[in-house]
């Protein structure tokens, strides 16, 4: 009698085992099912097809529902330039998430509020690089010129919000004026 309780409970660990040892490998496949999924989607939303640029792209944790903000990063960098942000520039940035038509709530503000409050890694303005090195090469001139404008156009209001007195403006301090060359830069990658 004693050996059919001491083979039941064997039995009994063996399938608890099993069975966890299972969900596991289940827990394990339906991740790497989800990221494909999103690498998928994000290829959709953004037309890279590179690897490692979406990769980089999904490290940071830019998916299709944050993608928007991930259009506001040179804003965002140029507003850390000088190490804080101010909050002229604050206003700034906040203005163009909303003619960006980021919702309030959605995840893109949520991440856009993140780097507001701490300064975003050097990680993810390599990522912002790779994103419009690959962008331009889905685009036609007309259309990366038209792109590189906007967005130059908009880091340059944040980088002159800060020190504007009855409508003149302070000159663009040495550190702004840097990302702003290497935002511009960005657009015309090295072939």
């Amino acid at each position: 009698m004693s050996e059919s309780i001491l083979a039941s409970r064997r039995a009994g660990l063996e399938e608890a085992f099993f069975a966890r040892h299972n969900e596991e490998l289940r827990q394990r496949m339906l991740q790497a099912d989800a990221e494909k999924f999103r690498k998928e989607a994000l290829m959709a939303a953004t037309g890279i097809v590179d690897d490692a640029v979406l990769a980089r792209l999904m490290a940071l944790q830019i998916g299709t529902g944050t993608l928007a903000a991930l259009t506001l990063v040179p804003m965002v960098l140029v507003a850390w330039a000088d190490g804080a942000i101010s909050a002229e520039e604050h206003r700034a940035i906040l203005a163009g998430a909303k003619e960006a038509g980021l919702q309030q709530g959605g995840p893109a503000l949520e991440l856009l509020e993140a780097w507001l409050h701490t300064r975003p890694a050097p990680a993810l303005f390599q990522a912002w690089k790779d994103y419009v090195a690959a962008l331009t090469h889905t685009l036609t001139p007309e259309e990366r010129r038209s792109l590189e404008s906007s967005v130059l156009a908009q880091a340059h209001k944040v980088a002159s919000a800060t020190g504007s007195f009855l409508g003149l403006t302070s000159p663009i301090s040495d550190s702004e004026n840097k990302v702003l060359r290497e935002l511009a830069a960005s657009f015309h990658p090295p072939a």
